[in-house]
């Protein structure tokens, strides 16, 4: 064999080798995370755990890249989401108003004290009934969840009473949380959470409705001053944890299956527990900063209640009326579920 020949047979030789060895690198699909709350904020932190999880367990076949900043305002990351611009985010459903209406029913006062009881309970309640699905077609659900109880935050005064919420402005997050503070009488605005700090810091609202995390994630404990707790929350938050659904539909089927592992329950509990524990961390954090509590009283408790009893009822219809069969039924499930996941 000549010389040339020889060269050419290595070359062919050393090719080859390169192409196999580069084949598995080839294979890998890599997810964009875009996350539109800070990078130290518990959902932006779990949803990289979720990743890192993903990675190890489909050893190798997935690499997640986090985007170096949202890629849409949060009111558009289910359509940024839906269209491809993200493979992997969340969103609050109240944040574009009339469109989810199922998912409102985990927003009512009073549901539980711990966001992972909340959220296992409102996964359970959305795999039995296909109307929740329904809503969230476009994009593949991995799974849905709650933050912690709701808070009443301000700048000026203690809260121990309805009246005392009258004559001051109020940021919310949009949903249920928004007719909640309706039927309150409050003047409340419907803004991003994102954009908390500069609406306190200025003046222009004099409170906010958050969980007890968003102190400390949001960066306003210089700003806020009281706090109003009560049992079972004055309000919760309902979100999705979403996928791109052609990303997930191109992926091989062990892949896939890993996904589905992950999904659900799986990823509605590692969300509400990453919450509770963020929330006991800022309710330790406001302590430390001085801000003054006030538990909400029976006299108070009762208050809200007569003032909101109004609201299932106007829901039951709404939800019903986009296809939610038996709606007041649901709810009573997720109540039952929250109980039984409570003891």
């Amino acid at each position: 064999m000549s010389l040339l020949s020889n060269l050419v047979r290595r070359a062919l030789i050393t090719t080859a080798a390169t192409v196999g060895l580069a084949a598995p690198a080839m294979a890998q699909t890599v997810l964009t995370l875009s996350s539109w709350v800070p990078p130290a904020h518990t959902l932006t932190l779990s949803q990289i755990e979720w990743c890192g999880m993903l990675e190890q367990k489909a050893a190798g076949k997935i690499k997640c890249n986090v985007l170096p900043r949202a890629v849409s305002a949060p009111p558009g990351t289910f359509d940024a989401v839906r269209n491809g611009l993200a493979d992997l985010s969340f969103t609050v459903h109240g944040y574009t108003p009339g469109r989810f209406v199922s998912t409102q029913m985990v927003e009512f006062p009073f549901m539980g004290n711990s966001a992972e009881v909340t959220s296992v309970a409102f996964q359970r309640i959305y795999a039995r009934h296909p109307a929740f699905a329904d809503e969230h077609k476009g994009v593949k659900v991995l799974a849905v969840f709650t933050h912690g109880p709701g808070i009443v935050f301000n700048t000026k005064k203690p809260i121990a009473k309805v009246e005392d919420m009258n004559g001051m402005k109020w940021r919310v997050g949009g949903g249920m949380v928004n007719d909640i503070t309706k039927a309150l009488g409050m003047n409340a605005t419907l803004k991003p959470s994102t954009e908390s700090y500069e609406l306190l810091s200025t003046g222009v609202m004099d409170g906010t409705l958050f969980p007890a995390e968003s102190v400390e994630g949001f960066k306003i404990d210089k700003v806020i001053k009281y706090a109003t707790t009560f049992p079972g929350g004055l309000y919760n938050t309902s979100f999705v944890f979403m996928m791109n659904q052609a990303k997930y539909d191109a992926l091989p089927a062990d892949v896939k299956k890993i996904i589905d592992e992950m999904s659900g329950e799986f990823a509605a509990r590692m969300l509400g527990r990453g919450w509770d524990k963020v929330d006991r961390r800022g309710m330790a954090f406001m302590q430390a900063a001085g801000v003054a509590f006030t538990q909400a009283d029976a006299p108070f408790v009762a208050a809200v209640k007569a003032k909101t009893s109004g609201l299932e009822e106007a829901w039951t219809k709404a939800a019903e009326a986009k296809g939610l069969k038996d709606a007041k039924k649901v709810l009573a499930e997720y109540r039952a579920e929250i109980v039984k996941l409570e003891k």
